[in-house]
């Protein structure tokens, strides 16, 4: 692969002088274009040590204009970091629509150089490449312009360059970065490797010469301005909507869900409820100091129709875990800044640290109920949330997290008679609102997206716990007792 663009390449001082006022229009001006579309652009920066990468960074930084363009480097992992799954660092850096980050290596980094050293093999590498396929097919069908770059050195070159920075540099760190001809070597099989996996159509690789650095920063220029370009006009490779996804599970207005199959006459008598909930908050206060110590993040999601009592078993809990331990998460309409990110973006920035909790009231899932339901997605961009959601949560439960899943379940009927309580009652007046009517109205819309989610995204490692919620003492001593047991499970 990579001999194929060992030509030695050069550019002279007059030919790149002349290229670079040029160049440097074209992408101030495009620049200008995407910002006015609120176009994301990410530019990821890879390649050999001592290609240069920084050197073209710099020069990128200076014919952009900086005002709307970030840098990313991401040599070491803070603490913050480390007590979060791994791609955490990478999503809280991701670039707004109309802006431009620059990230170094960015999430090719640690697989490739972990493959060149031997700490992971090929099956965990193609792993990693596989879910940054994914990452950036997400990313792309959400609008972003991803431009990767890959600057290659020869090996007489990079030794060359190799021995001259070891003799003047002090600044850039070493990670046995294929500084011998061994290490060289290890590298470029590694990246050969992931280069293959992850050059698609929309998001293709460029392998640009960096022996000349005059060659290497005007290639790397021109190629940013071709691709903001045809960005920019619309040409694409590969249409969103075009992409196969699972079937989603029609029903009819009639026919049976999985919402059925849930027990809206379970009850509980007011002595019983107290006996059970004096006995499993007990439980759950020592088992979230428990999950404090391990080092355990808890994620709880809890959706459910209006008025199903979201709020009133989030308190129930919360009343009995400390509050340095937990933070509750309302999760209402994103704002600008979060609508100039893909939707996950949100939720990837509130990630609780190791040890600590997140409570969300509404959560992810507004993309396959809310957003589908009212029109604010499109058919393409839900059911393809069904595979990003679950993507999700797989790499929260592989950083060790423990995640539930709650859907409260009411009967349209108890559904109305709560309504009508809380317009007759002051206090309660705040959470009753139009939408919540017009809501009511969708009842067998959002019934459908219900049972269509929950087939799609109750996975074995995380389920969804259907709590019976007409009865809210029943709904909050289920909720208790899902948290109690699952703790448990996985402390034990």
């Amino acid at each position: 692969m990579f001999e194929a663009i060992e030509l030695g390449q050069s550019l002279s001082k007059a030919d790149f002088k002349t290229r670079e006022q040029e160049l440097r229009a074209e992408l101030l001006s495009v620049q200008r274009t995407l910002v006015e579309s609120r176009i994301a652009t990410l530019i990821i920066v890879a390649g050999v040590e001592g290609a240069g990468k920084g050197e073209v960074v710099d020069r990128l930084n200076k014919w952009f204009d900086n005002r709307g363009m970030e840098t990313h480097a991401f040599w070491d992992e803070t603490q913050e970091e480390l007590e979060r799954p791994q791609h955490w660092r990478f999503w809280r850096h991701l670039p707004g629509r109309g802006s431009i980050a620059v990230m170094f290596g960015g999430w090719y980094w640690d697989p490739i150089h972990q493959h060149a050293a031997g700490t992971i093999n090929d099956a965990e590498l193609d792993e990693a490449m596989q879910r940054t396929r994914e990452l950036e097919r997400m990313l792309t069908a959400d609008g972003m312009l991803i431009i990767k770059l890959w600057f290659h050195l020869s090996h007489p070159a990079h030794e060359k360059r190799m021995k001259k920075r070891r003799a003047v540099s002090r600044h850039v760190p070493y990670v046995g970065n294929g500084q011998s001809p061994k290490e060289y070597k290890a590298f470029l099989v590694a990246a050969e490797r992931s280069l293959r996996l992850t050059d698609t159509g929309k998001c293709p690789w460029y392998m640009i010469e960096a022996d000349n650095r005059r060659f290497r920063d005007i290639s790397a220029g021109q190629v940013i301005s071709k691709r903001m370009n045809e960005r920019y006009r619309g040409h694409r490779t590969e249409d969103p909507g075009s992409e196969e996804h699972d079937p989603v599970v029609t029903i009819s207005d009639h026919q049976k869900t999985i919402l059925d199959k849930v027990d809206l006459e379970a009850a509980l008598s007011h002595d019983d409820y107290n006996k059970l909930l004096t006995r499993y908050q007990s439980q759950v206060n020592e088992l979230s100091w428990r999950a404090y110590d391990a080092k355990r993040s808890t994620v709880m999601v809890f959706e459910g129709w209006d008025a199903a009592g979201k709020g009133g078993a989030i308190r129930r809990l919360t009343n009995v875990i400390d509050a340095r331990l937990f933070r509750v998460i309302s999760v209402a309409a994103p704002t600008d800044e979060e609508l100039a990110h893909h939707y996950l973006w949100r939720f990837w920035r509130q990630f609780p640290r190791a040890g600590y909790m997140a409570l969300y009231d509404r959560s992810w899932y507004g993309r396959v109920l809310v957003e589908r339901v009212e029109g604010l997605a499109q058919k393409h961009e839900w059911m393809a949330a069904y595979k990003e959601i679950n993507d999700f949560e797989e790499q929260l439960i592989e950083h060790g997290s423990i995640l539930f899943k709650f859907w409260l379940h009411i009967s349209p009927d108890v559904q109305l008679q709560r309504f009508r309580e809380r317009e007759k009652t002051p206090w309660k007046k705040h959470k009753i609102t139009d939408e919540d009517w017009r809501n009511r109205g969708k009842w067998d819309d959002y019934r459908r997206a219900v049972n269509d989610m929950v087939v799609h995204t109750s996975t074995g490692n995380c389920p969804w716990t259907l709590v019976s919620a007409n009865d809210k003492y029943n709904a909050r001593i289920e909720v208790l007792r899902t948290v109690r047991d699952k703790l448990k499970q996985a402390l034990d």
